[in-house]
């Protein structure tokens, strides 16, 4: 029986699809993308971001063709090629752009090995707590449940608020905290239509850090149409949806 999900829409759209028909001649790095994934916009981020030449290829993950498998096993994206060598998982990715191309600005981690340890665990904050709770909201199905979600969404992201140096997390540079969480601060409209989210809620600066990130060029230059993500987003907001993560939060397990 075929997966609902695999009968997403094809292509990148808005401002996404003309940023991906700017990538498609043939470079040393080959960005195998899904258009809708969170995570797989981590690393478009910060490949806009530094300027680095890649080559766009669009991946629908849920139709687990044997070339991608090959690339990643896990069958996830986002994953590159690199001089005809893969990779994947998207942080893992985003540090290995900012090695493999240091000539490349603006650099996304601090220089100073204690500010780079604490970027680090800021990400991990997002990782195990923004993210687990942004889901948990988004396919809460019961009034409780979405109110449990909705204020461990908000604790989340007020505690990483309280970071901030201002404008961004590190201060003036955009940086590697502010890629992992950009994707869900463009995607908040979603849980501010259906669940109730007001990001002003979270308090400390959030609304005012989140407005930043969202306005952000490399952001908007990645972001597709509200219209073809709300199809997407209305399988977990029914919790019908059939990815990995989707699966593992129904499951009680930690994001893959």
């Amino acid at each position: 029986m075929a997966i609902p999900d695999e009968n997403i829409h094809p292509a990148a759209t808005g401002n996404a699809a003309k940023t991906v028909a700017e990538h498609q001649a043939k470079q040393d790095l080959v960005f195998y993308s899904g258009w809708f994934c969170p995570f797989n916009q981590r690393v478009w981020i910060s490949l806009e971001e530094k300027g680095i030449p890649y080559q766009y290829k669009e991946v629908n993950p849920y139709k687990k063709e044997k070339h991608f498998l090959d690339i990643n096993p896990k069958g996830l994206v986002p994953a590159i090629e690199y001089q005809g060598r893969a990779l994947y998982e998207s942080l893992i990715l985003c540090e290995f752009l900012e090695e493999a191309y240091p000539g490349c600005k603006p650099h996304l981690l601090p220089a100073d090995p204690f500010e780079r340890a604490r970027v680090r665990l800021w990400i991990d904050h997002t990782s195990k707590t923004i993210i687990p709770a942004w889901h948990r909201l988004m396919q809460a199905q019961s009034a409780e449940q979405q109110d449990a979600a909705r204020q461990e969404l908000y604790d989340a992201q007020r505690k990483l608020a309280q970071q901030v140096k201002g404008p961004y997390f590190t201060g003036e540079e955009f940086g590697l905290v502010d890629v992992a969480n950009a994707p869900w601060v463009a995607r908040e409209y979603i849980l501010a239509e259906h669940r109730g989210y007001d990001r002003a809620q979270a308090g400390n600066g959030w609304s005012e850090y989140a407005e930043r990130l969202a306005t952000r060029e490399s952001i908007r230059k990645t972001t597709n149409d509200k219209g073809k993500l709300q199809v997407i987003y209305d399988r977990y907001l029914r919790d019908e949806a059939q990815s990995e993560l989707a699966k593992a939060l129904r499951a009680g397990r930690p994001i893959p």
